[in-house]
């Protein structure tokens, strides 16, 4: 099952009565925005119980197109990473 915005709003208003769809998709908005300004700015975020979000550091290299053989100049980047916290593990492999 995948979850998009949209889901996860309305599963939070249906649990949540006391607040409006607007107010809960204004929140959700607000986290996700928070996240990606922090990470934009090189910073760590960790929700505890949940995980860790931080940047990856790709260096420029070469590289090989797979399918030809062609070399491709691949240029600096970064990546997102998550790393899961112990507690969602567990949660996830059902030993909670």
């Amino acid at each position: 099952m995948v979850l998009n915005r949209s889901e996860l709003i309305s599963k939070l208003s249906s649990k949540f009565k006391s607040f409006t769809a607007s107010d809960i998709d204004y929140s959700v908005k607000k986290i996700l925005e928070h996240i990606s300004k922090s990470l934009y700015s090189g910073d760590r975020v960790e929700v505890r119980g949940f995980g860790t979000f931080s940047l990856h550091n790709h260096n420029s290299r070469t590289a090989r197109n797979p399918k030809t053989g062609e070399l491709v100049a691949l240029e600096k980047r970064n990546s997102v990473h998550f790393k899961p916290s112990k507690e969602l593990k567990s949660r996830v492999n059902n030993k909670n």
